[in-house]
């Protein structure tokens, strides 16, 4: 128990430190001290750092899916406040932090997977789920009626996720959500049936 606990206390720590400085500017140090874990305890848990920045990325993901099943994915939502909702909380998390910290996905993409396959595979494919939540809101915003017929909902949801993962960077760049908040505005008022 005491073994799983350590982890734990490993994981949390690395999270917020790969979040707010990035996965190449943490060191295990760093992470080590900053759970009060003894200094071999990191080994004992992962086989690698790699292997630490992958489970970093899963405890991201899942914060990120509770964000989905709360917003994209709630039947209890129009789906177009369904999507502005998945914005908002977003928005306000970020704010949260000064616009420093950014999205791991994004974080990790620019600053680390030229130099390692497994976490940029891993990002392609989180990315490539958030997507699909993305598209699933926009497919019942068409059946809905809130999106002109013939909206082509996989190259819609494509686009956005590229872009608001663009204003991301934007905002943290300009220590603002700012970015992120003219994104969503000039989206919606776009997409909106005429």
């Amino acid at each position: 128990m005491a073994r799983e606990s350590s982890k734990g206390k490993l994981l949390e720590a690395g999270f917020h430190l790969v979040h707010e400085r990035g996965y190449g500017g943490t060191s295990v140090r760093d992470v080590v001290n900053a759970a009060g874990a003894a200094q071999g305890s990191f080994t004992n848990h992962f086989a690698s750092k790699e292997k630490f920045g992958l489970d970093v990325l899963e405890l991201y993901f899942d914060k990120i899916q509770s964000v989905i099943d709360q917003t994209l994915r709630n039947e209890k939502l129009p789906p177009l406040k369904r999507l502005k909702a998945y914005f908002d909380i977003h928005i306000a998390a970020i704010a949260g932090y000064d616009s420093k910290r950014g999205c791991m996905f994004g974080n990790t993409s620019a600053e680390a997977t030229d130099d390692n396959e497994a976490l940029r595979l891993r990002v392609v494919e989180m990315l490539d789920d958030v997507t699909a939540s993305v598209e699933y809101c926009l497919k019942a915003a068409l059946k809905a009626g809130e999106l002109p017929k013939g909206t082509r909902t996989k190259d819609l949801a494509g686009y956005i996720t590229s872009s608001f993962e663009g204003a991301i960077l934007l905002s943290k760049a300009y220590r603002s959500v700012a970015p992120i908040e003219r994104f969503e505005r000039i989206l919606l008022a776009s997409i909106v049936k005429g």
